[in-house]
């Protein structure tokens, strides 16, 4: 996800460091991990640009465009990342990778580690708060749920979708973290669908002819705008509310209103076929998305975020605006069963109905394969 120009824009050109007739500021240190793109860069960008931030330490594999951050290139994995993080108060870890092409042994090795390193690193720094975002996925979407969800409801989730397995796993590191590192204050952020930029499987739903309904399921949409979500890492960092926060737009869509007002029809399956189908196309290597990744189509799995709304925060977008949003950012991309297609394919698939769609993106795909073997 790249970081729009204008924000960039606005961190160069608002230097939080103090001039010779500007009293030094006292808001914290922070260092931010994956600082060089997507949600990384906007939050740096963002605190740069604050009065209430004293200086921003930008972390990354390659250097971003942030000026007004002090930068350091190397891998979170790297032990040496201690050293780079003295002097910080806060540190935010949102190098993650949860790439829907990435190897998943790969995609788990550098979450996992480059976490459990980051907090250690933090520790012996002597940063006092660590901030990690993980997502609501980890409460699990499952028919049983509460509309909202509360905060301290109980994570469910499985790791039979996308990145789960991680997310779960850094939840976990980041419930030991106090115990093991006495003083460190370790505060989970947990957005809802992730919109601004992004792409995963929730929004390369949005990219299909048809929107997949899977029969006597009761799917309900909650969107978080990467606006919102920084703001909310904002917060976080200033220590305005801590401990474990979800953060999304207020309330949700029912799939009838999510079809309204994208204008997209539904296709409807029945469970067996589409959850069969989803398992074996990814299985044989045809879709990046596990069977898994259907359950948060299917059932809610939305979150109240009163903690943040106590604390005064409030999203600035709304579902429906964020949708909006989602629908021109995927204008002209192709999905079906999860694999991006080119117009021809996907216009042939949308045609042919759901279980067509569905099932025959394998043929699609192994099509698509002959004819780049044959160039």
């Amino acid at each position: 996800m790249s970081s729009p120009d204008p924000q960039v824009r606005a961190a160069r050109n608002h230097s939080t460091r103090p001039s010779p007739e500007t009293p030094a500021l006292r808001g914290p240190v922070v260092a931010v991990t994956g600082a060089a793109s997507g949600v990384g860069a906007l939050l740096t960008a963002r605190l740069a640009a604050s009065e209430e931030i004293k200086e921003v330490i930008a972390i990354d594999e390659r250097r971003g465009e942030c000026a007004a951050a002090q930068w350091h290139i190397l891998d979170v994995r790297d032990p040496a990342i201690a050293e780079k993080l003295r002097g910080a108060d806060v540190v935010v870890h949102l190098a993650l990778d949860l790439d829907l092409e990435t190897d998943a042994a790969a995609r788990t090795a550098y979450n996992v580690r480059g976490t459990q390193t980051v907090l250690t690193a933090a520790a012996a720094a002597g940063v006092h708060r660590v901030v990690l975002c993980t997502s609501a996925m980890v409460y699990g979407a499952l028919p049983d749920n509460e509309l909202p969800l509360s905060e301290d409801a109980e994570l469910r989730a499985t790791a039979e979708a996308t990145g789960v397995g991680d997310l779960l796993e850094i939840e976990r590191l980041a419930r030991r973290a106090p115990r093991a590192h006495p003083g460190l204050n370790v505060t989970v952020v947990r957005p809802a669908v992730l919109v601004g930029g992004t792409d995963t499987a929730l929004t390369r739903y949005f990219e299909s002819p048809r929107l997949l309904v899977v029969a006597g399921s009761r799917p309900a949409w909650q969107f978080c705008h990467v606006e919102d979500l920084c703001s909310a890492l904002e917060y976080a960092v200033l220590e305005k509310v801590d401990g474990e926060l979800a953060v999304g737009c207020d309330g949700w869509l029912e799939q009838e209103e999510v079809e309204e007002l994208s204008g997209i029809r539904r296709m409807e399956l029945p469970s067996a076929v589409a959850l069969g189908a989803a398992a074996r196309l990814h299985r044989i290597g045809l879709t990046p998305s596990p069977a898994g990744d259907l359950a948060y189509t299917m059932y809610p799995w939305v979150v109240s975020g009163s903690r943040l709304h106590d604390a005064g925060w409030r999203a600035r977008w709304t579902n429906e605006e964020v949708l909006a949003e989602l629908l021109e950012e995927v204008s002209g991309r192709h999905t079906v069963a999860g694999r991006r297609l080119g117009r021809k394919d996907a216009t042939a698939a949308g045609a042919a109905g759901a279980t067509v769609a569905l099932l025959g993106a394998a043929a699609v795909v192994r099509r698509a394969r002959k004819a780049r073997r044959r160039v």
